[in-house]
């Protein structure tokens, strides 16, 4: 069969494979947010290894946010848009949730994350309150109906067939650009407005590189790397493999040939909280923020995979603080609104049994009394 014919038989197949991977329900409801200006945020720009880690070790992982956490608005941002339109953009797909990129109107490209799993809500509702706290995070957008020009009816297990096949690049031909598909409730992903670090072979960073940061060569200060590590805790970011962070130049324009002079260290996917089954009310509950409270020190050796690159660490007073100050500032209202919006307390499949969004709020206050109840933390 010739490349053409083998992208057909992919592409007439992908329906019928879809429906047997992924069971249709209801879509999560996401925050919609407004435009703002981006940097490039799609090529990352590659240094030697040595540069990598000099950024790391000058690199921050907070700033204040423009709005303070007690004034922040979880509430959805207006009605939005009731229907965008987008061109479908050939790319290669990781993970396991349903996701194409798409070409906005305004030549934006976004990705587009779809259909009824846990993963959106979670990660909507954990940006929005990274955001609101002043940590880094890429934004969601909710969107009630998007139509796709050029989608296939399932684009991402049709993308992970033509990867397969090889075939991507014969996609163009055998597809109708006027055609469209419909998907309703879609997260739409705006990455965070900074220009990704990258060096050979290492995409991202890892939880034990917060080592790295020196507060005596410009870095983060201790405290705020240590809030990180609780932030990364309270939410149970466990999933948190180098790719799921992002080592970013806020610098724009960052010179060429120069160190980045304003690097910057944030989450980048944040889909696997709440949990750590993603969503799991009675698990999130469970899930320990200390290893020894007395001592102050924390890891994630009970979460899956051991807690990936997270290791041990002893949090600095100052750390501790420094969370739960902010966290504490988030009062009943604001809470209803971020699981609200972010359709916590709805079922995202025929079988699901959505927690009520009171009890999110519950178990979300006595985390925060988990890391700000207790002594001081020893001074190191």
């Amino acid at each position: 069969m010739s490349r053409r014919g083998r992208a057909f038989a992919i592409i007439s197949a992908s329906g019928t494979i879809a429906l047997a991977l992924i069971t249709l329900g209801g879509f999560a409801h996401l925050r919609s947010a407004d435009d703002e200006t981006t940097r490039s945020t799609s090529d990352a720009r590659t240094v030697s290894k040595t540069e990598r880690i000099e950024a790391i070790a000058r690199a921050q992982v907070w700033r204040e946010p423009a709005i303070p956490v007690a004034r922040a608005s979880f509430a959805p941002a207006g009605t939005g848009p009731n229907t965008v339109d987008c061109r479908f953009r050939i790319s290669e797909l990781g993970g396991t949730t349903p996701k194409f990129h798409c070409l906005l109107p305004s030549d934006v490209e976004v990705r587009v994350k779809y259909g009824p799993g846990d993963e959106i809500p979670a990660e909507a509702a954990a940006t929005r309150l990274l955001a609101a706290l002043g940590f880094g995070a890429d934004r969601i957008a909710l969107v009630a109906l998007l139509r796709c020009f050029g989608c296939p009816k399932e684009p991402f297990v049709t993308m992970k067939l033509l990867e397969a096949a090889r075939a991507q690049n014969v996609y163009e031909n055998v597809i109708n650009p006027d055609k469209h598909e419909t998907f309703e409730w879609v997260a739409m992903e705006h990455k965070f407005a900074a220009q990704p670090i990258e060096a050979e072979g290492q995409e991202g960073w890892a939880f034990f590189e917060l080592e790295k940061v020196d507060a005596a060569k410009g870095g983060a200060p201790r405290a705020h790397v240590d809030a990180l590590r609780l932030m990364a805790l309270f939410l149970a970011h466990w999933d948190n493999k180098s790719e799921n962070q992002r080592l970013v130049c806020l610098a724009n324009p960052w010179p060429d040939g120069r160190p980045c002079p304003e690097p910057f260290l944030l989450l980048q996917d944040v889909g696997s909280t709440f949990g750590p089954k993603r969503l799991d009310l009675e698990g999130w509950a469970r899930a320990p923020i200390w290893d020894d409270r007395a001592n102050c020190t924390v890891s994630m050796r009970d979460f899956p995979y051991d807690g990936g690159t997270f290791g041990s660490a002893r949090i600095s007073e100052a750390g501790r603080q420094f969370l739960a100050t902010r966290l504490a500032a988030v009062d009943d209202r604001q809470l209803t609104d971020l699981f609200s919006s972010a359709r916590f307390d709805q079922p995202r499949s025929p079988l699901d049994r959505p927690s009520p969004v009171s009890d999110w709020v519950r178990v979300f206050k006595q985390r925060v009394k988990t890391i700000s109840d207790g002594p001081l933390c020893p001074a190191q």
